[in-house]
Formats: C-alpha cells, sequence, structure tokens
C-alpha cells in the first residue's frame, strides 16, 4: 500500500512541524508514503514553514499553493490530483486529528478487494471542542444522517481513507468534502467507521464559524440528496464475440 497525506491548510503556522513529525513516526513500516499541504491562500508563514521542513526532513514532503483562498474542499482536491499514489488519507492542518490512528484505516483498506470504491471515516467520539460546538454537531450529523443514510456518526472529521480513483469519481463542488462517505455510497462504494482520538489545536485559531457552516451546509445538504437521487451504477460488462 501507497499512502498520498492530502492536508489543506490556511495560516497554520506553528502547527505544520508536529503534525509531519507524527505522520512519519506512526505511518507503519514497509508503507511508502508522501505528504502533500495545499496551502490554501495563507498570509502568514504557513508556506516557509513548509518549504523549511521539506529542506530538512526525511519524508517526502511537497507544497502546492493556491494565490487566494478556495475553500477546504477545493484545496483537498487540489492535493489529490497532484497525488502519486493510489490511497489518499486526508487530515486537518490544525493536529487535533491524531495520526497514532492511522495505522488503523490502513488496516481496514488493506481488507478492501482491489479496485473497489470505499472510504474509511473517521469519527471523534470524545470530541475537544466546546459544548455549543459539539451540541451544533450533533444536530447536524443527526439530520444528515436521516436524510442521507450515510452510515457515518461523524462526516466532519477530516481524518479519512479514500482511494484515489474514488476520489476523482465523486462529483466535485463546494464544500464536497463534507458529504464525502455519501458521495461513496453513491457509487455503491462501502464506508467503514474508525473511533479517532480528537485532540486540542496545538496553536492559531479555526478557520470556521457557526454561521459560515449553518449557511452553506443547508444549501448542500439539499443539493446532495438531488445527486443521490440521480446516481446510476448501470454495472457495465465487456462483451467479446
Amino acid at each position: 500500500m501507497n499512502v498520498s497525506f492530502v492536508i489543506p491548510a490556511k495560516n497554520e503556522q506553528g502547527n505544520i512541524r508536529p503534525l509531519v513529525t507524527e505522520l512519519a513516526q506512526h505511518t507503519p513500516t514497509g508503507v511508502a508514503f508522501e505528504i502533500i499541504y495545499v496551502d490554501d491562500g495563507s498570509t502568514d508563514g504557513t508556506l516557509s514553514e513548509i518549504r523549511e521542513l521539506a529542506n530538512e526532513l526525511p519524508v517526502c514532503l511537497r507544497a502546492v499553493q493556491h494565490e487566494k483562498s478556495m475553500g477546504q474542499s477545493t484545496a483537498i482536491m487540489t492535493g489529490v490530483r497532484y497525488a502519486r499514489y493510489e490511497w489518499i488519507i486526508t487530515l486537518d492542518a490544525d493536529g487535533q486529528n491524531d495520526p497514532a490512528d492511522i495505522p488503523r484505516f490502513i488496516e481496514v483498506a488493506e481488507r478492501q478487494p482491489i479496485g473497489t470504491d470505499f472510504c474509511v471515516a473517521g469519527y471523534r467520539k470524545n470530541r475537544k471542542d466546546t459544548a455549543w460546538k459539539r451540541l451544533q454537531s450533533r444536530i447536524a450529523n443527526r439530520i444528515r444522517q436521516r436524510l442521507l443514510h450515510d452510515e457515518t456518526p461523524d462526516t466532519g472529521c477530516g481524518l479519512k481513507l479514500i482511494p484515489r480513483s474514488t476520489f476523482l469519481s465523486l462529483p466535485y463542488f463546494d464544500h464536497m468534502h463534507r458529504f464525502l462517505p455519501a458521495l461513496v455510497k453513491r457509487l455503491e462504494g462501502r464506508v467503514f467507521v474508525v473511533e479517532v482520538n480528537h485532540r486540542d489545536r496545538h496553536c492559531g485559531t479555526s478557520n470556521y464559524t457557526m454561521l459560515s457552516r449553518l449557511g452553506v451546509g443547508i444549501v448542500d445538504l439539499f443539493g446532495v440528496i438531488w445527486l443521490l437521487r440521480r446516481a446510476k451504477c448501470p454495472h457495465p460488462q465487456e462483451v467479446t464475440d
């Protein structure tokens, strides 16, 4: 198994070095990997820190830059398109996802037949967020599960593993990263949920607010419902004479 870690980052200076170090420590021996940071229009020293580490550490660390912020979903898709390996693992750049959980994701992925569509999604059962933020997420997740039937209790967790070919088969739209399990199921793929550790942010502040999440979430939810209802999986087979 070869893995491309795709990490969208906006103004995450100070969080880059600890996360890269942990990824190198916790990726299982024998798994080839690369780390792709997509700098999504940062105005701090995020890109400089990535470049410094790329010259300093014995890991394959690559940087792709958006001149202006395009949003998390676009940054992830950019990273997937630049990826060289067949498995994509996405993480948030703030360090709240724990790289110690990665071996379990790889174990699940290794059991899947080659060429199948699937998603291994993290579940932050014990979140390190405020009570108000946890309540918002709990309500949003229940509504989403009831409407989309995506079998995922925590679709907002940034830690996911998806085959690159599957990812590139998904319909692209802004904020699609919040609906990856449902979009994979649209391809008749399987979704696996793994409980993960959730940590406090190392430094900096979140780039999202409640209103920004709520405003786009409602519109996108109905858009995904529209996509699911119009999905067609023909299962073509080549016929020879």
